[in-house]
């Protein structure tokens, strides 16, 4: 199968938007697709649709995890297809790389991995591109050298994704200023506003968070010049087996878009380089 992958890294191409719900929750996941690429529907970016078939790291051992590879892969593939749009989903095995990309365009490496060798390099090996996820514990150069790990092992492209770093009081703060450190090799460099304000085991067994400070991050970043965004989307957070607390109501989504759009296309017009 050969995936979708209507999409450039090239600078100066339309911004790279990968959303999508948090994990791929049955059939109702393919509706949601739908529903996303209705309200995106003219805005000049590049959807990439998101979803893990496994979230592997949730806090509390009970805590729903997806849908599984089998029947996640298989609904991603059938999302690719129906809407022509690349598909990005996480692998946190390297066994599991060869099989997520029969169906996705790129491959995501957690945040909580991004140091994981064998894992980088098996999905570098596939040819896709691959999204690494800058630990919250990483230095702009560990994210950088994990990045130069995937473009040793393959030729697929890479791209690296801001998420915030730990700080002292129980939320992530992003460092706006490290984004110079992560463009200076040349990969894209995505800012992940909705994990960003993720409140790490905030209620108990699971994390909580605060969607309504991801669109602030998100008018910060088209202002500092990242490369474009992942948020996490859907109809009804609340009631999303995953990260709801984070999650930006899909009704809301388009109308976030068009003033984060607006701020980049600003900054374009005035002709303000890119930090690196």
């Amino acid at each position: 199968m050969n995936p979708p992958s209507p999409f450039s890294l090239d600078p100066g191409s339309p911004p790279l938007l990968v959303a999508g719900p948090c994990v791929v929750e049955g059939e109702a996941t393919v509706g949601y697709a739908h529903q996303i690429a209705e309200v995106l529907e003219g805005l000049a970016v590049q959807w990439v649709f998101k979803a893990s078939f496994d979230k592997a790291n949730r806090t509390g051992a009970g805590s729903p995890r997806g849908a599984g590879i089998e029947e996640g892969l298989a609904i991603l593939g059938r999302i690719g297809s129906e809407l022509q749009v690349p598909i990005l989903t996480d692998v946190h095995l390297p066994d599991q790389c060869a099989p997520a990309a029969e169906v996705a365009s790129i491959l995501q490496i957690p945040a909580f991995l991004s140091r994981q060798t064998d894992l980088l390099e098996a999905a570098a090996r596939t040819g896709r591109v691959v999204n690494v996820k800058k630990g919250q514990f990483m230095a702009p150069n560990d994210a950088v050298q994990a990045a130069a790990k995937v473009a040793a092992a393959g030729d697929g492209g890479v791209v690296l994704t801001e998420r915030g770093t730990f700080f002292g009081y129980g939320r992530l703060v992003v460092d706006f200023a490290s984004l110079p450190d992560l463009q200076e090799p040349g990969y894209p460099v995505l800012l992940d506003a909705t994990h960003s304000v993720q409140k790490p085991g905030a209620l108990g067994n699971r994390s909580g968070g605060d969607w309504t400070r991801a669109p602030l991050l998100m008018r910060a970043g088209a202002a500092a010049g990242f490369d474009g965004f992942f948020l996490e989307t859907h109809p009804d957070p609340e009631t999303s087996p995953s990260d709801g607390p984070n999650m930006i109501p899909l009704d809301r989504l388009r109308e976030i878009l068009e003033e984060v759009l607006a701020i980049q296309a600003s900054r374009s017009d005035a002709g303000i380089p890119d930090p690196a």
